[in-house]
């Protein structure tokens, strides 16, 4: 039974920050099952049943290959930075239609000095955004809702990234267009890293997911999801 995490999940990333590299990781693979991998699962299974009362579209799997925890390398083909592990831990609680992090979701980030919770969609396909960007265009009051319910507020702010210049096909005029130039359509709320610790944990996790539920919802509407 998951109730929390333990702080020496944060010592080993500050460990690894320090030591990134696999010789180091091999020799501590029995740490990072015990102290990273093992209670990330835990918590995977742990939110579930809260995950599909939110809606039964969104999955939680807490399975080491393939489910809602993010797999621990870098992708490290188109990069400077040749370290081969990630810093942090990221799980995502994932649309059904897709199976990866581009699909609408629920993010939990941990790191030993930023934890932060992410909701929508980040970097969608070109047809995805366009469906998104049209619905805004279309029927704006629907967005417009969602934005301004008082949960969302409560903790959520939009972030990621935008045009310059208003998308081809959209009227510069349109009353929205700053919100039409978004190519990320996210939200995040910070958390204190001593949260992780606390035995309602979960708990506090769950009432920011819900409180993104009506953003959740207005994207898979313009996505045509279910929701």
């Amino acid at each position: 039974m998951f109730t929390a995490f333990s702080p020496e999940l944060l010592t080993f990333l500050q460990q690894l920050r320090e030591n990134n590299n696999k010789a180091w990781f091999q020799q501590h693979k029995a740490e990072y099952e015990q102290q990273v991998r093992g209670p990330a699962l835990a918590f995977i299974a742990a939110m579930e049943m809260e995950v599909r009362a939110i809606s039964p579209y969104y999955t939680a799997v807490a399975k080491k290959v393939g489910g809602s925890l993010m797999r621990p390398y870098r992708d490290t083909r188109f990069s400077k930075d040749k370290t081969p592990y990630k810093l942090n831990v990221g799980i995502q609680f994932r649309h059904e239609s897709s199976k990866d992090v581009h699909a609408p979701g629920f993010y939990l980030h941990i790191e030993p000095d930023e934890v932060f919770i992410g909701v929508g969609v980040w970097h969608p396909d070109s047809p995805s955004l366009g469906r998104i960007r049209d619905a805004l265009a279309e029927r704006p009051a629907h967005y417009l809702d969602a934005m301004a319910n008082d949960d969302f507020q409560q903790y959520f702010q939009l972030a990621g990234d935008r045009l310059v210049r208003p998308p081809r096909g959209y009227d510069k005029e349109h009353p929205h267009i700053e919100e039409i130039k978004r190519k990320d359509f996210i939200a995040l709320t910070t958390l204190d890293p001593a949260m992780l610790f606390q035995a309602e944990f979960c708990d506090q996790v769950a009432r920011r997911f819900r409180a993104a539920s009506p953003f959740q919802g207005w994207l898979c509407d313009a996505l045509g999801l279910r929701y």
